[in-house]
């Protein structure tokens, strides 16, 4: 799939959980969903974009769930 389309996928559950008053349980949510509803090649391959290009494009709290759960995600 293409990183584009993944970034837009993850911005989209990220819109969801920014209303969550508390930061971290919305980051921590935002890494359950990725990893309980995406394919693991779909997950490697969000993880590999944020590693590798910061992030670009994905909303600041998305990019920080996926760095902050990236062991429970690969």
């Amino acid at each position: 799939m293409k990183t584009e389309r993944l970034i837009v996928m993850a911005n989209q559950i990220g819109d969801f959980f920014e209303s969550y008053p508390d930061a971290e349980l919305a980051k921590k949510s935002i890494a359950s969903h990725i990893k309980n509803f995406w394919a693991q090649n779909m997950r490697q391959q969000l993880i590999r974009h944020v590693l590798e290009n910061q992030g670009a494009g994905l909303h600041a709290k998305v990019s920080e769930a996926i760095r902050e759960h990236q062991g429970t995600l690969a």
